[in-house]
């Protein structure tokens, strides 16, 4: 029994440290850890041996007699597609896996951090199980059907020594507790590759007004926010905006899109009063629609018309004149209700969101198309 650092007993591996030459073995360079008083160990795998260690059983079983959650075949095309569209730069963390076999790890040294740093024996028989990964393991596959060079590259392993179905159950459960996913505006934030991302973020960054105006990190606004909108919300809005507008650099589309969304600014006076702060941004979310992100989306597909016709500037001017005639106040139920708002609360369901986009182009003189109409007209039969 050895010891870890603070004295306390490690529980020792059950491998034997000698040579096996009757044995056939996958051999690594490996770091040696310890973690809840057990060995682990930190190795790399090229990724042509993904796929043949890390096999995933695909016949179904009971979730109780599974050490992982089933495999959700719609997330993997697009995770292999990430791969292949991006064999330059794209990042995949390490794999968690179990390994139920004899293995042997080889320290350079007696101790010290040499002790920790070794050949890790596998044998060729031994059996894996992933406890996190298994959508990297599965996108792995195909990216390589499609690109057998990317075998060659290698992704992070931490292995653990398999010690029954109780324990690989608990440690997928450990591995998950705390695992928060980024809010959607920290993603487009981050995101230096996806093109509505970076637009929107040269929008916000030209533009003092929307850099006063919008969140950058979180999704939803407290009550006490300085913000009126998200980067989500932009982003969505804007999406809309230039849907199917093509031939577009980024600069071009980010300074087209800006010369949309500060005309739309000058029309909505309370955007310009929490811009020069005079009001604050919660009582005008609390009091108007224009401030949410149903609006936003309503008004970038109004855009979009406006930029199929033309990309004239001056021409969208004329067009949105009429938009600082529309009454945006929650208060005028009478108009809002059953569009933006369901029970006086904003929705942003679909069938909204073109409700909302009706009521612009109708008082803009922009013609509905004909899904427009479909919906505009079951709304009336509603009511009546």
């Amino acid at each position: 029994m050895s010891t870890a650092t603070d004295g306390r007993p490690v529980e020792e591996s059950r491998h034997p440290v000698v040579a096996r030459p009757d044995v056939f073995e996958y051999v690594f360079p490996a770091i040696r850890g310890v973690q809840a008083q057990r060995h682990f160990y930190v190795t790399m795998f090229p990724l042509r041996l993904v796929p043949r260690l890390f096999l995933f059983d695909e016949e179904e079983l009971q979730a109780n007699l599974r050490a992982q959650r089933s495999l959700n075949k719609a997330r993997v095309p697009e995770m292999a597609r990430y791969i292949l569209d991006n064999p330059h730069n794209y990042v995949f963390s390490a794999l968690t896996a179990s390994v139920d076999a004899d293995i042997r790890f080889d320290p350079l040294g007696a101790g010290g951090a040499e002790g920790r740093i070794g050949l890790l024996a596998i044998p060729m028989s031994a059996r894996f199980v992933i406890n996190d990964g298994q959508h990297r393991r599965a996108a792995i596959e195909q990216a390589l059907r499609e690109n057998p060079d990317m075998g060659d590259e290698s992704i992070p392993i931490v292995l653990f020594l398999d010690i029954g179905l109780e324990r690989c159950q608990q440690m997928f459960t450990d591995l998950n507790r705390y695992a928060i996913r980024p809010s959607r505006t920290l993603t487009i934030l981050y995101d230096h590759r996806e093109n509505g991302a970076r637009i929107v973020k040269n929008i916000v960054k030209s533009s003092a007004l929307w850099a006063d105006l919008i969140e950058m990190e979180r999704n939803n606004l407290s009550a006490r926010s300085r913000k009126l909108f998200t980067l989500s919300a932009l982003h969505g809005a804007t999406k809309a905006l230039l849907d199917s507008v093509e031939e577009l650099t980024v600069d071009d589309a980010a300074k087209l899109a800006r010369n949309y969304w500060d005309l739309v600014a000058e029309k909505v006076t309370e955007w310009q009063l929490v811009h020069e702060k005079k009001v604050t941004a919660g009582d005008v979310r609390r009091d108007f629609i224009h401030s949410h992100g149903i609006a936003l989306h309503a008004l970038g597909k109004v855009g979009n018309t406006l930029l199929r016709e033309s990309r004239d500037s001056r021409k969208w001017r004329r067009s949105l004149t009429s938009l600082a005639t529309i009454d945006w106040s929650r208060a005028n139920s009478q108009l809002w209700e059953g569009r933006a708002l369901i029970g006086g609360k904003v929705s942003k369901s679909s069938t909204n969101v073109t409700l909302t986009t009706n009521v612009i182009k109708k008082t803009l003189g922009i013609q509905l198309s004909p899904e427009e109409m479909r919906i505009e007209t079951m709304y009336e039969r509603g009511r009546s």
